[in-house]
């Protein structure tokens, strides 16, 4: 017999359909219900022109959620000029009592009137997406931050026994729940204060509030230039350089100038070079002792200084000429040069020789960390070993730096491996990127840098947002190539607000620090002019200059 056909099962309909938009003004009848039921013990829902004065003056800063057509939570809110009320303020001062005549489209700050859901929809944690689409209106607007006043309803049961702030203190640490500041402290809001008198009518709370602050790090302060503003998506080219005999200082500028071309060429925002990769001129000076050798080579510094000082210019591209050997009054140092394409120049001197630097060459750590200012944002440079010691890197990101830049010259792999590891451990405790590049190849008739390992590479901070394995590119080992990596700006600032983990704001700095202790030569002007200066009882001085 045929078989049968099966018969049609009609497809089940979803329980919700959910829906963010704006309120409008015939929405109020469904709001005022949602108000009655919410504040019952407080006054219940406000009047119809008081809603009707909020959507006239801002309509795109009242939101709601609905549910099949039917409305299930709101956010309401302003925007005002903070400073012209300050954290003493009260909800009925910041509203205008009601009228929200308060409301200045110019202020810098979004500050939350009210946030209510249906009780019998709290379950779908529709807060949260409220809360969200207030955050992503702050952005838009460009607005300094998000403020609200949070009552504290669950003190009541705790009034008799602790302060408002103690109380505040246990439901921070989750030693309490309170039915709304812990869902608002869930959301990235952090106490200012605590306002005494905030709702008068607000027994639960006893008439306390939180004052409670997001903030937009995506704000500018100033309205933005049509052209020549500071990027948020960053390019950077990285230079895997192959040691090689050179005829001449001609001869090398020909390698040099190469590279930048070919980097420059993809609309690179700047290029990096290895630590010592001017070390072929070394060959040149036929001197047979190598500390010898390194003082004759580095007259070479100051042209090939002066020559990259030139092509970034020609070129429109910033320029960290990896490192040079430099000899000034006496002493020897190792160098990199930031040369940037509106001809400006800065140097960073390697702070940590290693035993064999000081054995072999005499050199010594340079005494200052500096901080760069570029183009693209604030950026440290540390040659080599200097990365591995994690307390120069920190103060930097405590600068604001962005990209670290790491110019190193290893010969064995288990070299590279320090450096490439501590390279990568630095990304993650500081959030930051950072770049690596170093050297290939040989150089038989240089004794000290003959053979060459590396792997170029640029490591990314470690969460969702940045590749699997922090890796944002990597060069093939022990190749001459180039290496373009896009590195979004961007993301560092989520990662410090909403990361998984957050290294650098989670920081006991109740506990431990770390400073600058070395005197700055600022200091020793002050004291031969015999000027005043900072108490002798404390060491301490600004940690480092940013240029």
């Amino acid at each position: 017999m045929p078989a049968q056909p099966e018969p049609n099962t009609p497809t089940p309909e979803p329980s919700h359909k959910l829906v963010l938009r704006t309120l409008r003004r015939n929405d109020f009848k469904e709001v005022k219900t949602i108000m009655d039921k919410v504040y019952s013990n407080m006054e219940g829902s406000w009047a119809n022109d008081e809603y009707n004065a909020l959507i006239k003056k801002f309509p795109e800063g009242q939101i709601c959620i609905e549910d099949n057509g039917k409305i299930v939570a709101a956010a309401l809110a302003i925007i005002v000029e903070y400073s012209k009320f300050g954290d003493k303020h009260t909800y009925a001062k910041i509203t205008g009592n009601g009228k929200f005549d308060t409301h200045d489209a110019d202020g810098d700050t979004l500050y939350g009137v009210d946030v209510f859901v249906d009780p019998e929809y709290r379950s779908l944690r529709l807060g949260r997406r409220l809360y969200d689409a207030r955050k992503e209106l702050c952005e838009n607007l460009n607005l300094r931050a998000m403020v609200a006043g949070g009552r504290i309803p669950g003190y009541s049961n705790y009034s008799g026994e602790m302060t408002p702030a103690k109380y505040v203190e246990m439901v921070r640490n989750k030693e309490l729940t309170d039915p709304i500041l812990t869902f608002q402290l869930a959301n990235d809001f952090y106490v200012r204060k605590i306002i005494r008198g905030y709702l008068p009518y607000d027994s639960e709370s006893k008439a306390y509030a939180t004052l409670l602050e997001w903030i937009n790090v995506y704000h500018e302060e100033e309205t933005e230039k049509l052209i020549g503003n500071q990027k948020s998506n960053v390019r950077i080219g990285i230079v895997q350089w192959q040691m090689r005999a050179t005829r001449d200082l001609e001869d090398f500028f020909q390698q040099m100038e190469f590279f930048v071309d070919t980097v420059s060429g993809y609309k690179s925002d700047c290029v990096l070079f290895p630590e010592f990769f001017n070390a072929p001129m070394m060959a040149l000076t036929n001197e047979e002792s190598p500390s010898v050798a390194i003082r004759s080579m580095s007259a070479f510094t100051e042209p090939i200084k002066i020559k990259m000082m030139e092509l970034a210019v020609s070129y429109n591209i910033n320029i960290i000429a990896g490192s040079m050997p430099l000899y000034e009054d006496g002493k020897l140092h190792n160098v990199s040069y930031l040369c940037r394409r509106d001809g400006t120049v800065d140097e960073q001197y390697k702070l940590h020789v290693t035993p064999d630097e000081a054995s072999y060459w005499g050199m010594r750590g340079g005494s200052q960390l500096r901080c760069f200012d570029t183009d693209f944002g604030k950026i440290g440079i540390l040659i080599c070993y200097d990365v591995e010691f994690p307390e120069l890197s920190r103060m930097l990101s405590d600068e604001g730096m962005k990209i670290l830049f790491v110019p190193f010259w290893t010969d064995t792999k288990n070299a590279y491996q320090r450096v490439r590891l501590c390279a990568q451990a630095r990304a993650i405790e500081n959030e930051c990127y950072v770049a690596i590049t170093g050297s290939v190849g040989n150089l038989p008739r240089v004794e000290n840098m003959d053979i060459q390992y590396s792997q170029s590479a640029v490591f990314s901070p470690s969460d969702f947002a940045f590749p699997h394995d922090s890796i944002v590119a990597e060069a093939t080992p022990n190749t001459e190539m180039t290496l373009i990596a896009d590195l979004n700006l961007d993301l560092l600032k989520d990662l410090n607000t909403s990361g998984a983990v957050r290294n650098l704001r989670d920081r006991r700095k109740d506990l431990y620090s770390v400073s600058w202790v070395k005197k700055n030569e600022r200091d020793d002007e002050l004291l031969s002019q015999g000027e005043e200066r900072a108490p002798k009882t404390s060491p301490r001085h600004p940690p480092i200059t940013v240029a």
